[in-house]
């Protein structure tokens, strides 16, 4: 009977909350016993927030040592108002400079990446052009802010949104100048919804066997673990708690066994009363 690869360590964690302050995330994370976490640096729905002050970044990089958390165990989220694909200028300018605003937080924060969706054309521009506009606005972010990698999580395809396809994806990051700074945040939910069917064994291989060959696992900086409401190929963005959608548990059985998939895992389940549960439900589907 041969070997089996190795399987790293897993960092399963969860979305959390910065109420009172971008320091308190660590806190929350630690709570439910995540090895890693997401959250947002200021308020996700709307354009202008305060500063953060040198005591929100001493205390957030304290709490963070403290806890154990590196920078690479943490997936900062970019607010939803941001749209690197917007067709028209006044819009896509606010979006800019937007998501190098949280470029620049996270850099503040001692944060290596941040994560967001990619973008839509609201049906006014075609795909590819859509397509350029983001990666231009990432390329001219990351001039902007070394050091913070930005991480492009896949849509569901809802609307006019784009980056539901790997192959979408694909495109994207090769019009990236530094493509040492470009990855991918994959959504178990947003894949099934786009047609990546994620309920038996053999759909996660097929499609984890696409995202390798579109893409490539080196890209892969962080994974969402939701369950779904809808089918697959629904294009609708809903998620479940883990084993109350459509999916079960048979993705994220697979995800917790493969050695590939060795990056932050982050919950968006709608109950965050079950997110301790729910982390300890991932740990126990590792095989002995």
């Amino acid at each position: 009977m041969g070997k089996r690869n190795p399987v790293p360590p897993k960092r399963v964690g969860a979305h959390v909350s910065i109420a009172g302050g971008v320091e308190n995330a660590p806190l929350n994370a630690a709570a439910i016993g995540a090895r890693a976490f997401a959250m947002f640096t200021k308020n996700q729905r709307r354009w202008q927030a305060k500063p953060l002050s040198a005591e929100n970044i001493r205390r957030f990089r304290d709490n963070c040592r403290d806890k154990g958390y590196r920078p690479e165990d943490i997936l900062p989220h970019a607010g939803y108002l941001i749209n690197l694909g917007h067709p028209e200028t006044a819009g896509l300018a606010k979006s800019r400079a937007g998501f190098q605003d949280e470029m620049a937080r996270c850099r503040q924060l001692g944060l290596t990446a941040l994560n967001f969706h990619p973008g839509s054309h609201l049906k006014q521009t075609t795909e590819r052009e859509c397509i350029q506009r983001i990666a231009e606005s990432i390329n001219l972010a990351l001039e902007e802010t070394p050091g913070v990698t930005a991480v492009i999580e896949n849509t569901a395809g809802q609307g006019s949104q784009l980056g539901y396809r790997f192959e979408q994806l694909a495109e994207i990051i090769a019009r990236v100048a530094d493509q040492s700074r470009v990855g991918v945040c994959l959504d178990t939910c947003h894949a099934h919804a786009a047609g990546y069917d994620l309920t038996t064994e053999a759909g996660c291989r097929e499609a984890f066997a696409a995202f390798d060959a579109t893409i490539g696992f080196g890209f892969l900086r962080g994974m969402h673990l939701n369950d779904a409401k809808k089918g697959v190929g629904s294009r609708v963005d809903r998620h479940a708690g883990l084993g109350e959608g459509v999916l079960g548990w048979t993705v994220f059985r697979f995800v917790m066994n493969d050695p590939r998939f060795n990056c932050p895992l982050i919950l968006e389940t709608p109950d965050d009363g079950r997110w301790a549960r729910e982390i300890r439900q991932l740990y126990a589907l590792q095989a002995a």
